[in-house]
């Protein structure tokens, strides 16, 4: 005769509310232009959730004319937000091998979020969304190198919603 081994079934955490509710503003497809130290360029992102509202997938496109200084060029990334023990973190992973893990703060009085990189030996990153109206945002990238505090704009854009 076999023992009967009985395993209680394991019980997920019951999701918070809404844990992107703060994002929403991002869901959907945008065109954008920019300039910074890379350049002067357009683009496209989309935000989309995923894996049945459990994480919301970005998906970036950049591309950049020849100068007389540099080629032509294409940035491509992907980001993967997801909660955490009730945060929302970022993973985000680009054509160039960079590898960035990101806290998602609070919106502030104005809906802009902010994801800040976690603190280690490089450079800090923090990149700011902020919403102008339901079609329209602005956004910028921040790095502070390492030993520092202040941010420097290495690049600021605006992007519109696709219909």
């Amino acid at each position: 005769m076999f023992p009967l081994l009985i395993v209680p079934a394991l019980q997920a955490p019951a999701p918070a509310a809404k844990p992107f509710a703060a994002l929403e503003f991002l869901l959907g497809t945008w065109e954008g232009e920019g300039s910074g130290d890379p350049g002067q360029g357009t683009g496209e992102f989309s935000c989309a959730m995923d894996l049945q509202g459990m994480v919301m997938v970005r998906r970036n496109r950049a591309d950049y004319p020849a100068t007389k200084d540099r080629p032509a060029s294409r940035h491509e990334d992907l980001m993967v937000i997801f909660s955490e023990s009730g945060k929302l973190r970022a993973h985000y992973y680009d054509n160039e091998g960079h590898v960035i893990r990101y806290e998602v703060g609070d919106p502030d009085s104005q809906g802009a979020v902010q994801f800040l990189s976690e603190a280690n030996a490089g450079p800090r990153f923090r990149l700011t969304y902020m919403p102008i109206g339901k079609q329209k945002l602005s956004l910028r990238f921040d790095i502070a190198t390492p030993g520092t505090s202040a941010f420097k704009t290495y690049i600021e854009a605006t992007a519109t919603r696709k219909k």
